[in-house]
């Protein structure tokens, strides 16, 4: 397993020339609780317990220097798992949500990117291709790390795992969020209960079952779609959070968060991004989506990432990050050479 040293990482970038739910809520949940005057001290205390709390390193390969989100670009990874009671809080659950977030200190922007959970690329940890999501049932969120770090070619800085039982609580926390429905469906609901909720079209407010089944359907579109209706979630947590009464709920929401997520962030590394939340309207949030098409193999489905649109995403992404120059170097074409034998080798195995 490796893992990207920054600043090595850029210096080989120069020497050889050319060589990326649910748990996204936490982030700018945890970062508005901070800054919310009105709770003081009590808000601070609360969030630094429940950091302390879910505080767990991630074992990597090479060791590299933090990155300090107060004055450096930040990449955090967010993984959503249903890894909840009625799996037995198993650590090799699939991840049923990836997103990355991008933080450029200057601009006070960021970027966030849905990544399909059945894309098809290279697992490291297993040594050939397969769906991202069976990443994290192979190696955990190590695994899950070194994978999308090779497939957008940019280091992950850090991680924030959350399961079903807080992303739902955090939504409860804040008695719902306004989202719109784009068709009628049903869907099972955190306790596999199938056709346990159903929902009609249009914009309306959604309890935290309501929005895990909007966020989870794709019968009736694709991984794409999926992707896009979890940042309008993610948009509508935010503008819920960030409104007078979301303010009265922020102790509930960092109840709700508990003992149902883990990451590498530090409660000071957390307080960093405060800077982020008081940008308020100031703040450029951009969501991006890699282009693919239905594939299958051997009957199996996949998602094919467009490559033209995956190399558009990492430059911007590398850019947002100000990383050097470009993205391809000659040991990662090597590498590339190496994966489509073991593409070619995984598909005749399929």
């Amino acid at each position: 397993m490796s893992s990207f040293d920054r600043s090595s990482y850029k210096i080989e970038k120069k020497k050889k020339k050319r060589r990326i739910v649910f748990t996204w809520i936490i982030l700018p949940i945890m970062v508005l609780s901070l800054s919310a005057a009105a709770y003081g001290s009590f808000l601070f205390n609360k969030a630094e317990s429940v950091m302390d709390k879910s505080y767990i390193p991630v074992e990597r390969e090479l060791k590299r220097e933090p990155v300090n989100p107060i004055d450096e670009n930040t990449s955090v990874l967010f993984i959503g798992v249903d890894d909840s009671e009625l799996r037995n809080f198993n650590s090799s659950s699939r991840s049923d949500a990836l997103m990355l977030a991008t933080f450029n200190e200057k601009e006070k922007s960021v970027k966030l990117l849905s990544i399909p959970r059945d894309s098809y690329v290279y697992i490291p940890e297993a040594g050939y291709n397969d769906k991202i999501t069976h990443a994290h049932a192979i190696g955990g969120v190590a695994s899950t790390i070194e994978t999308v770090e090779g497939m957008l070619d940019i280091p992950i800085d850090y991680y924030v795992k959350m399961n079903f039982n807080a992303f739902t609580a955090v939504i409860d926390a804040l008695d719902g969020v306004k989202v719109n429905v784009p068709y009628a469906l049903q869907e099972m609901d955190s306790s596999d209960h199938q056709g346990a909720i159903t929902l009609q079209p249009g914009l309306q407010t959604l309890n935290g079952e309501e929005a895990l089944a909007l966020a989870r359907t794709r019968k009736q579109d694709n991984d794409i779609e999926r992707g896009k209706r979890q940042q309008e979630i993610i948009k509508a947590i935010i503008s819920k959070a960030t409104s007078a009464k979301g303010v009265t709920k922020y102790s509930d929401v960092l109840e709700a968060i508990g003992e149902n997520m883990t990451t590498d962030l530090s409660f000071s590394n957390m307080k960093a991004f405060i800077d982020y939340a008081t940008s308020g309207l100031n703040l450029e949030v951009e969501t991006l989506t890699i282009a693919g098409a239905d594939a299958y193999i051997d009957g199996i489905y996949y998602y094919q990432l467009d490559e033209t649109s995956l190399e558009e995403i990492k430059t911007k992404i590398s850019s947002h990050l100000e990383l050097e120059d470009s993205i391809i170097t000659e040991s990662n074409e090597e590498n590339d050479d190496e994966s489509v034998g073991n593409l070619s080798n995984a598909v005749s195995e399929n």
